[in-house]
């Protein structure tokens, strides 16, 4: 029973710095894209495309966590 704790709060771990890394690095983008002020179809463009991105990685680890997930990383 103690692997089995030990085993979910290592997931758990790896969730939290996924979504830490995955949040960072789109917080990152959308700032960027903020800053640098591209014409405003473009700049909407650019955000949809960064939210789909980030989507999709968090649908994927959240998959990898279920045990199917869609582009295996490693």
């Amino acid at each position: 029973m103690l692997a089995a704790i030990n085993l979910s709060m290592e997931g758990l771990i790896d969730l939290v710095v996924y979504l830490l890394v995955i949040g960072g690095i789109c917080w990152l983008l959308l700032f960027i894209v903020g800053k640098v002020a591209p014409p405003e179809p473009f700049a909407k463009i650019i955000t949809a495309i960064i939210y789909v991105v980030a989507a999709l990685l968090l649908i994927n680890v959240l998959l990898g966590f279920a045990g199917h997930p869609v582009v295996r990383l490693r």
